[in-house]
C-alpha cells in the first residue's frame, strides 16, 4: 500500500533554506560586500568612514575594524569577516583593512571557479598549501630588526600612521610611540621581549592642535585632590595605594543603639572621629604625604588629611591603581592600619595640573618607569578619538615588530612578491590544486591594484608594472600613492611588521576556506538574516 501524498515536515514553518551553488554564492556576495565597504579606506589615499549608530552618536575613521565593529552586520556569512578584522585587530592591531579585502577577493577568486565547476573542496586544498607556501616565502623576505634599532621602530610607527589622519605629524607621533614601548618593554623568563600595552594610557582631552599631544614618563590620574586646600605639588613623593575606604564602617546586621544620656551622643561623636583620626595618623605615620584610595574618604577624614599636608584622591579607577603600583613600586595595602613605609612608592613630583578646564593629577618623575601616559589632543571630540586610534594601531605595530624581531617593506611589494612565488610554485604542484594555488596569487594582487586605485591611477597598469619589476629580481617595488609609480619600497623607508602580513593572510584563509565549505545555510525565523535580491544581507519579513 502506497503512502499517500502526505507532505512530511521537518523544519519549522518560516524556515528558509539555501543549498548547493546558491547557498554558496549567497555567502559569497554578503562576504564581498563586506570586503567592498572597506576597500576604498586601504592606503595613504584611502578615504574615511562616516558610521552612525542607532543612538545618533557619530564616528569617521579608516581604521578597518572600527568600522566593521561599527555597522550593523546581519548576514551570517558576512559575520565571519568581521571576526576576520577582530582577530587582526588583537593579534597585531594594524592590517585590519588588508585581512578583510584579501579574505573577499580569495572568495570572489573562488567564484570563478565553482562556475567552471571546480569542486569547493579542491579549491580549499589548494588554497591551504598556497597558504603554507605565502608564509614561507614571507619569511624568506623578512629582514631583522631589533628593539636598539630606533630609526626602523619609528618607520615602523610612521608607515602604520601614514593612512591615517595623524599622517602630517606622523614624526613627532612616531618619536612619541616608541618612546612609550620602550619605555613598558619587559622580558620573559626565555629573554625575549614582551610589551603589555596596557602599561601605556592614553588620557583624551579635545581643544588643542593634535600636535599639542605628549608624553608623561609616568601617569595621569583624571582626579583632583578631595580638599581644595590640600597642596597643589608635592615633590619627593611617598605614595600610599589604599583599597579601603576611609570612613566609618556601618555594621554588616542590623543593629540598634540605645542612647539614654545626651553625653553619650558625644561620645559616640567623638568615638567615630578617633577612628577617622586613628586612620589618618597611621597614613601620617609611615611617611606618606600622597594617598590614593580606591574607595571613599569621609569629609572629615579629608578635613585630617588637609590639616596633615597629604594630597589624597579618592575613588580612583582600579586600572590606574595597579599602573600605579607598577610604575612607583607601591603595594597597594587594603588594610589601613597595616599600612608600612615598606608599601610606599616614590615619585619626584606630583602635581595637580588644569588641561582645558578639567584638573588632572600628574606623577612625575618615578625611579623606573614601568608604564606611560600620553595626553592626546584634538581640535575636536571626533579628531582626538581619531588620533587615538592612530596611536593604539602605531605603538601595537611597533609591539610586535619587537617581539617578532623581524619586518617586511609595505606599499604591496610583499603582496606581489608573494603572488609571484605562488604562480612558480602552482606549476610544480600540478594537477587541479594548481588552479586553486594560482587563484589565490592572482588574489594576492588586490592589495596592490587596490593601493593603486585609491591613489587615482589605473590598477591594472600598476599591477603589470610591479610583476615586471619583480620577474627581474626587484623583490621590494610596491606602489607609492604618491608619485603614483612603482618604486623601491625599501628605498622609501615603508616597512611594516612580518606579523601584519603572516596574520593577515592567514585569517583571511581561514575565513575563505570556512565558508566555501558551506553548502547549505538553514535560517529559522528568528534568524532575520539571509539575503535580499540585489545580494546585500538584509532581514527577513516576517509575514
Amino acid at each position: 500500500m502506497g503512502m499517500g501524498n502526505t507532505p512530511v515536515i521537518i523544519l519549522r514553518e518560516g524556515t528558509k533554506r539555501e543549498r548547493g551553488k546558491d547557498a554558496q554564492f549567497n555567502n559569497i556576495t554578503a562576504a564581498k560586500a563586506i570586503s567592498d565597504a572597506v576597500r576604498s579606506s586601504l592606503g595613504p589615499r584611502g578615504m574615511d568612514k562616516m558610521l552612525v549608530d542607532s543612538m545618533g552618536d557619530v564616528v569617521i575613521t579608516n581604521d578597518g575594524v572600527t568600522i566593521l565593529k561599527e555597522m550593523d552586520v546581519q548576514h551570517p556569512a558576512a559575520k565571519m569577516l568581521v571576526e576576520v578584522a577582530k582577530t587582526q585587530d588583537a593579534e597585531v592591531g594594524d592590517g585590519t583593512t588588508t585581512s578583510v579585502i584579501l579574505a573577499g577577493e580569495l572568495l570572489k577568486k573562488a567564484t570563478d571557479l565553482i562556475d567552471a565547476n571546480v569542486h569547493p573542496t579542491i579549491i580549499t586544498n589548494g588554497y591551504r598549501l598556497a597558504n603554507d607556501k605565502a608564509q614561507e616565502v614571507l619569511k624568506n623576505i623578512a629582514k631583522k630588526v631589533t628593539i636598539d634599532d630606533e630609526e626602523n621602530l619609528k618607520l615602523i610607527a610612521q608607515t602604520a600612521m601614514i593612512s591615517k589622519s595623524v599622517s602630517g605629524s606622523k614624526e613627532q607621533f612616531a618619536d612619541m610611540v616608541v618612546d612609550a614601548v620602550k619605555t613598558v618593554v619587559d622580558k620573559d623568563e626565555n629573554g625575549n621581549y614582551t610589551v603589555d600595552l596596557k602599561n601605556i594610557q592614553t588620557v583624551k582631552k579635545a581643544g588643542a592642535k593634535m600636535d599639542e599631544s605628549y608624553i608623561v614618563k609616568g601617569l595621569i590620574i583624571d582626579k583632583e585632590p578631595v580638599q581644595p586646600t590640600m597642596p597643589k605639588v608635592v615633590e619627593n613623593a611617598k605614595i600610599a595605594l589604599v583599597d579601603a575606604s576611609f570612613e566609618v564602617k556601618k555594621t554588616e546586621i542590623d543593629a540598634k543603639i540605645q542612647i539614654t544620656d545626651p553625653n553619650q551622643i558625644a561620645a559616640f561623636v567623638a568615638e567615630e572621629e578617633n577612628m577617622l583620626r586613628s586612620m589618618v595618623e597611621k597614613v601620617k605615620a609611615s611617611g606618606a604625604n600622597v594617598v590614593f584610595c580606591q574607595k571613599g574618604i569621609d569629609d572629615l577624614a579629608q578635613h585630617f588629611f588637609a590639616k596633615a599636608g597629604i594630597y589624597a584622591c579618592r575613588r580612583v579607577k582600579k586600572s590606574d591603581m595597579e599602573r600605579l603600583g607598577r610604575s612607583t613600586g607601591a603595594n597597594i595595602v587594603n588594610k589601613i592600619m597595616e599600612l608600612d613605609a615598606s608599601d610606599l612608592g616614590y615619585a619626584d613630583k606630583v602635581e595637580l595640573k588644569k588641561v582645558e578646564d578639567e584638573e588632572m593629577t600628574f606623577i612625575m618623575g618615578v625611579k623606573d618607569p614601568k608604564t606611560v601616559s600620553v595626553l592626546v589632543r584634538g581640535g575636536t571630540n571626533h579628531v582626538a578619538d581619531e588620533v587615538e586610534r592612530s596611536l593604539v594601531d602605531a605603538w601595537s605595530v611597533v609591539k610586535v615588530a619587537i617581539e617578532d624581531g623581524m619586518m617586511v617593506t609595505g606599499g604591496g611589494s610583499t603582496a606581489m612578491e608573494i603572488a609571484m612565488q605562488l604562480r612558480d610554485y602552482a606549476a610544480s604542484v600540478g594537477g587541479r590544486a594548481q588552479i586553486a594555488i594560482e587563484a589565490f596569487a592572482s588574489a594576492m594582487e588586490v592589495i596592490p591594484s587596490t593601493l593603486a586605485e585609491n591613489a587615482g591611477q589605473d590598477p591594472i597598469d600598476t599591477v603589470i608594472e610591479m610583476r615586471k619589476q619583480h620577474k627581474a629580481g626587484k623583490i621590494y617595488a610596491g606602489f607609492n600613492p604618491y608619485t603614483g609609480k612603482v618604486e623601491d619600497m625599501a628605498a622609501l623607508n615603508v616597512i611594516e611588521p612580518y606579523r601584519i602580513g603572516k596574520q593577515a593572510i592567514n585569517s583571511a584563509t581561514d575565513a575563505a576556506v570556512m565558508i566555501l565549505r558551506i553548502d547549505d545555510v538553514i535560517a529559522s525565523r528568528g534568524g532575520n538574516q539571509l539575503q535580499t535580491g540585489d545580494g546585500m544581507p538584509s532581514g527577513m519579513d516576517d509575514d
